[in-house]
């Protein structure tokens, strides 16, 4: 369960920005949109949060901070040798930052022990590593590493609380690695649940979505209903899914394809299996009528996508964030995606939902508690400002949180300047 997000320096996000999902004061929709977490110090989290703002304010950046993060801590001791280079971007409007490092930091619960890690990096190198733990309600400062540039090394501090070959997990670490991310790949048991959670449990998406093929393999199992209940539920009248898998053809390919772009498409996907999606509708007689997935609108492809990763999440406990969960998709379907979370019967795991979107129907007290929304916008800067809507102290369960955002009483809102001169 994610309780809290830091990042600085990274894109158009210059100041330290913070999102979190805590529950704030206020009991509304306290059963439905929150939960309580059994640990030392009792906790209360959100089931989601939605995030509004005008296009290019940094919505997207600031879920990209997280998959960064992410890529780091699952790639850095795999994927890298000594000398390529991290994928950070720190931001470029300002001289003071453009060799500075991006920093990252999250706070989340593992069997219901709190975890606070972070590290800041340039693209050449990490510059700061640090982990707390709070097994017992204090906290426990297990490692920490920090760059010292005039000396050109690391000062290292290895806690007592941390267990196993320190010392080889320490001289093993490259500059442009992850101390938590040699230790789990040297065998470190300890630190193998926080580098899960970010594996397993963090689960992300552009705007785009998913592509079909979770959902797809879900309906060649015994799962299979389950995407149909979710279809069903919300009115895409599908009636059967048929998925055929089998071994890529290079007859498959258009004949008009250059040879030189059929040879490198053959080369990749050589040894790879293709899926192919059928989906069935009932004609006026009740005679199913065959469709290529492809003929479906783009809204109906977008849902099934959805189906699985969704399904998946709710039943295994993830912490989700989707970029403009709004694209393709009806406000009503919107309003169906996020009450999944929200209704304990299909969120018995706690799952969490954090998204963008510009989808006003939804920015309402009858869906979201008022600690659920916050808004992204730039200041004069060009940097990224990352605010919750308690700020401004909305009245409970009278405000209309739609009409008072589009008025412009949260900011946020995209300034559209007259044109006409132009033409």
């Amino acid at each position: 369960m994610l309780i809290e997000m830091n990042v600085a320096n990274f894109r158009s996000l210059h100041d330290t920005q913070t999102f979190s999902l805590v529950k704030g004061k206020g009991n509304e929709l306290a059963a439905s949109n929150s939960f309580k977490v059994a640990s030392v110090n009792e906790l209360e989290l959100l089931r989601s949060a939605a995030i509004y703002g005008p296009n290019a304010s940094g919505k997207s950046n600031f879920l990209r901070a997280l998959q960064t993060m992410k890529r780091i801590v699952l790639e850095s001791a795999t994927n890298q040798q000594r000398g390529d280079r991290l994928p950070v971007t720190p931001f470029r409007l300002s001289p003071d930052t453009r060799q500075e490092p991006s920093e990252f930091e999250v706070t989340f619960l593992v069997d219901g022990v709190r975890y606070q890690y972070g590290f800041s990096a340039t693209t050449e190198q990490i510059h700061e590593e640090w982990l707390l733990a709070y097994p017992k309600g204090r906290a426990q400062r297990w490692f920490t590493r920090i760059w010292m540039e005039e000396q050109k090394r690391f000062e290292w501090e290895l806690g007592n609380n941390l267990a196993g070959e320190k010392q080889l997990w320490q001289k093993s670490t490259r500059d442009n690695a992850l101390f938590l991310s040699t230790a789990v790949q040297l065998n470190s048991e300890q630190l193998q649940p926080i580098f899960d959670w970010f594996k397993n449990k963090l689960r992300l998406a552009n705007v785009g979505g998913w592509g079909p093929s979770f959902s797809a393999e879900m309906c060649e199992s015994e799962e299979k209903s389950k995407v149909m209940e979710f279809l069903n539920a919300a009115d895409i009248n599908i009636d059967d899914i048929q998925v055929e898998t089998r071994p890529f053809e290079l007859n498959e390919l258009p004949d008009e394809m250059p040879e030189s772009l059929r040879n490198m498409i053959a080369g990749e996907l050589k040894g790879e299996k293709i899926q192919k999606i059928k989906t069935f509708h009932k004609d006026s007689e009740g005679t199913p009528v065959t469709f290529d997935f492809d003929d479906e609108s783009d809204g109906t492809q977008k849902l099934f996508s959805f189906a699985g990763p969704w399904i998946d999440s709710l039943e295994n406990g993830h912490v989700l964030f989707i970029d403009e969960l709004h694209d393709n998709l009806h406000p009503r379907l919107v309003r169906f995606l996020v009450e999944l979370f929200h209704n304990p019967a299909t969120n018995a795991k706690n799952a969490q939902l954090v998204f963008t979107t510009h989808e006003t129907s939804i920015l309402n007290q009858e869906v979201f508690r008022r600690d659920q929304l916050w808004f992204c916008e730039k200041d004069a800067a060009q940097a990224t400002k990352l605010y919750p809507l308690t700020d401004f102290s909305p009245r409970k369960g009278r405000e209309n949180l739609e009409l008072a955002y589009l008025s412009g009483r949260y900011g946020a809102l995209p300034f559209v300047k007259n044109i006409s001169s132009a033409f």
